[in-house]
């Protein structure tokens, strides 16, 4: 059993933590605190910048679905007239400075993310440790709106709106800080943001009550695209058979799940998150179609064969959903306007 298994089975499925993880998420909890204590009270400084920062983040390791929904910020201001652009980390890239991105980049380099919001949006993106750094280089190219890929809890970049991502299956597992437990920091936080998303899931999120006004959302996908061709082909049309699923992303079981509540025949490959897929990882014996994520399709394009397929998902929202947020971020963004 790998390690993320073994942490998955404690953050998530009951199993109680070792005595001694229990210290070390009191150590990290003391730092958390003290380190947004530090910039509250001013004694480590935020970078303020010429224009809005939107930060999309969450307060759990692993997928909540904050990056589609990073894509769709970036794609519906677009269509509103803005030039929005996506910073983010770069993980699971070499790169160590701050630099933009281009479609056709090395993921190894810049990260399996940053390639694929490059692809999905079309709008700038920069990636690099030093989120500051990053987000003025996207100013610099023309943008007038920054979206923070993460970065809740990086708070050297200075932001005018915070929308947090909310796993709704899973919800904050075992409520403990890591790495006894998968929390960032913990839920109160969520009374401090300006949107609280949740990604699917039942009403009520464990013991824990959600912010009044929090939206939902789910993620729905009806396509797959062959990564040799190119060429789409609906998801209802591998209903009933069998497919080799793989998925390295934070959350792999939602993936596994959204294909067999198509009635897809689910063979699964769970790797770790960002990781380097080889051609051993997607080369089965039998002839089976291959179904992946979006993400994890940009680093397969060279291997790829004409029975590798990936699964582009898109976010959706319930009852008037997606006003509410546009207002927000419209609302916050004409604040910065009028500050500035």
């Amino acid at each position: 059993m790998s390690v993320q298994s073994r942490l998955n089975e404690i953050w998530y499925g009951g199993a109680p933590p070792p005595w001694w993880l229990l210290p070390l998420s009191a150590i990290y909890g003391v730092a958390s605190r003290l380190r947004r204590l530090g910039y509250a009270k001013h004694w480590r400084r935020s970078t303020p910048l010429t224009r809005p920062v939107i930060v999309v983040g969450n307060l759990s390791v692993g997928g909540t679905g904050k990056t589609p929904l990073v894509c769709w910020l970036a794609v519906r201001f677009t269509g509103l007239g803005f030039r929005p652009g996506v910073v983010t980390r770069g993980y699971g890239g070499s790169s160590r400075h701050a630099r933009l991105v281009q479609a056709s980049d090395d993921p190894n380099t810049v990260g399996d993310e940053a390639i694929m919001l490059a692809r999905r949006t079309g709008v700038p993106i920069a990636v690099g440790r030093d989120r500051p750094a990053a987000a003025q280089l996207l100013i610099n190219a023309g943008c007038d709106v920054i979206v923070s890929d993460d970065g809740l809890q990086h708070y050297a970049l200075a932001r005018d709106c915070e929308i947090i991502v909310v796993d709704g299956e899973r919800g904050f597992g075992n409520g403990r800080l890591l790495p006894a437990g998968p929390l960032r920091e913990v839920p109160r936080r969520l009374k401090q943001a300006d949107a609280v998303v949740v990604n699917g899931g039942p009403a009520v999120i464990g013991h824990h009550a959600l912010p009044a006004g929090a939206l939902r959302m789910r993620l729905e996908a009806t396509k797959a695209i062959a990564l040799r061709y190119g060429t789409p082909k609906p998801l209802s049309e591998f209903a009933g058979k069998s497919v080799h699923a793989i998925a390295a992303i934070g959350n792999p079981q939602r993936f596994f799940k959204m294909l067999q509540s198509l009635g897809i025949n689910v063979i699964a490959h769970a790797l770790p998150d960002h990781a380097r897929l080889r051609v051993e990882d997607i080369s089965f014996a039998d002839d089976l179609p291959v179904l992946m994520t979006e993400k994890d399709a940009v680093k397969c394009t060279e291997i790829a064969g004409p029975h590798h397929w990936y699964v582009p998902v898109s976010v959706v929202f319930d009852d008037g959903g997606a006003e509410v947020l546009q207002s927000v971020v419209a609302k916050a963004i004409e604040k910065h306007a009028a500050g500035a």
